[in-house]
């Protein structure tokens, strides 16, 4: 942990807001609504505009899924190869007290604060947006930012240091899926296929695009059933 933690992280233990408040960010934290809900559909708005550069948006919402599709794996990988690191709410030698203490997610204990896979996950998608949108894509990296990163903290999820790791990787990874030589080698013939089968390439679309909303939590809950079952 570095000091810069340490001054942030001790600078929102002190914050005392009203229970009401505290019970709004818990909630804004950990509902799929107030993270997906509101990011991929803009993705959709996106697909469906009409314009002359229909061909290439449309190429950049595929690369945009994609890098979220990486990131979200890039993230879960590196939090189970790089060296365990306890989050704040769990970690006794910080002294400090969260607004999540008496929430704490039995879960959360056993894996890794870094990265964090939702900065790096919803930063990746609000990068692909802003890469199209400027305008929009400025709220949607701010949104992001104060609505799904923020709380983390707030709450002793993550150390800050995990969700700016978490963020500059989400952004490259981005960047580089919509750089033009990899679009058009990615991108372009995925394009070309829901443009030949539309009906499978939209059920298809639908079923990735739910999927990253929920974080594929549910498949994994699933599967860690079947494993335990077995």
């Amino acid at each position: 942990m570095t000091s810069f933690d340490t001054v942030i992280l001790g600078f929102l233990a002190q914050i005392h807001l009203p229970p009401l408040l505290n019970h709004a960010i818990r909630v804004i934290a950990g509902l799929y609504t107030f993270k997906g809900f509101l990011l991929i559909p803009l993705l959709w708005w996106i697909w469906f505009e009409p314009g002359a550069r229909r061909d290439w948006q449309r190429e950049m919402v595929i690369a945009t899924v994609a890098s979220g599709l990486i990131a979200l794996a890039a993230g879960r990988m590196l939090a189970h190869f790089l060296p365990f690191r306890e989050r704040p709410i769990f970690n006794p030698d910080l002294h400090l007290h969260f607004a999540s203490d008496s929430l704490r997610e039995a879960a959360l204990s056993n894996w890794s604060s870094f990265p964090s896979d939702h900065a790096m996950l919803w930063i990746a998608i609000a990068m692909g947006i802003f890469l199209v949108w400027r305008g929009i894509g400025t709220l949607a990296l701010l949104y992001t930012t104060l609505f799904i990163c923020l709380p983390r903290a707030y709450l002793g999820f993550h150390y800050p240091t995990d969700l700016l790791a978490g963020a500059a990787i989400g952004v490259a990874i981005t960047y580089l899926m919509t750089r033009d030589a990899v679009r058009s080698r990615t991108a372009a013939p995925i394009l070309r296929w829901t443009m030949r089968l539309p009906g499978p390439a939209s059920m298809l679309a639908f079923l990735v695009c739910f999927e990253l909303i929920t974080q594929f939590d549910d498949l994994l809950r699933l599967a860690h059933s079947v494993m335990n079952a077995v």
